[in-house]
């Protein structure tokens, strides 16, 4: 699944998803931006509708290449990326790669570094669980807790979160153990931060438990033209879990201009 809005007259904004989710965790920053921004959202490899592209573990540089390929396809010569949480991961290696491609760059529930040896424990025996066993119920939920702040898992006003991620969380399949094995066992990129040269907007939930704000300082503090906001109403997800906050501001550093920097 790619979304391509396809008006080649408009500036293109790639949207990398998370890990779990897929393109269509953009649709809400799709249908506000429509008409100002040409967005194409592909999806990785080994992940839903790509399963059968991975036989073992997807490393973020493979990634990297795959969405590099598909801009060379599309003969995309500058793009902005809006990458959130492992579509971060693959956003920053890409930006500095290829650092005169990109121009602006949003990471939303992303970090630059590798999991601690602790969460690479945890995470990998919960990646070996849901291979043996599937997406039962009390795997999609241990998800959404990775996914979602408790505060929002717990307003009622919020059931579109359960209703709507439960499902799709139901629907993956065991084998996405390829792609999810690529992101917690993935490479710290800390050293490549100073490569990019793109005007950086980075979005911290506050109550993000899977990509703790401390590490968001890590990009904020090594990215030389970054700016950092903090987001109380967020966890992991900012873009779903708070969209009329976060979608306006996302669209807003995509449009500007010059040096400004948003209050």
């Amino acid at each position: 699944m790619t979304i391509d809005t396809g008006e080649s007259q408009l500036s293109p904004v790639l949207c990398l998803h998370s890990l779990f989710l897929d393109p269509r965790s953009f649709d809400g920053l799709v249908a506000a931006g429509a008409g100002r921004f040409r967005f194409i959202a592909p999806e990785f490899p080994g992940q839903a509708g790509r399963l059968d592209e991975a036989d073992a573990t997807v490393t973020m540089d493979q990634c990297a290449d795959d969405v590099l390929a598909l801009v060379d396809r599309l003969g995309l010569t500058s793009v902005s990326i809006v990458g959130q949480s492992m579509g971060g991961d693959v956003a920053v290696r890409i930006a500095a790669r290829r650092p005169e491609l990109v121009g602006k760059l949003v990471l939303m529930g992303s970090s630059a570094g590798a999991e601690t040896d602790e969460n690479r424990d945890l995470f990998g025996a919960f990646v070996d669980r849901f291979e043996r066993e599937g997406f039962t119920p009390e795997v999609v939920d241990f998800v959404k807790g990775i996914l979602f702040a408790a505060t929002v898992l717990n307003d009622p006003a919020r059931s579109d979160i359960h209703e709507t991620w439960t499902r799709r969380l139901g629907e993956l399949s065991p084998r996405l153990a390829h792609a999810a094995r690529g992101v917690v066992q993935r490479e710290s990129a800390l050293a490549l931060l100073p490569l990019i040269t793109a005007r950086t907007l980075i979005i911290s939930g506050t109550q993000d438990r899977a990509r703790p704000p401390a590490w968001s300082d890590e990009m904020f503090e090594a990215i030389a033209n970054a700016e950092l906001w903090r987001i109380k109403t967020a966890g992991h997800s900012p873009c779903l879990e708070d969209p009329d906050a976060v979608i306006p501001r996302v669209l807003e550093f995509l449009a500007r201009r010059g040096t400004e920097k948003a209050t």
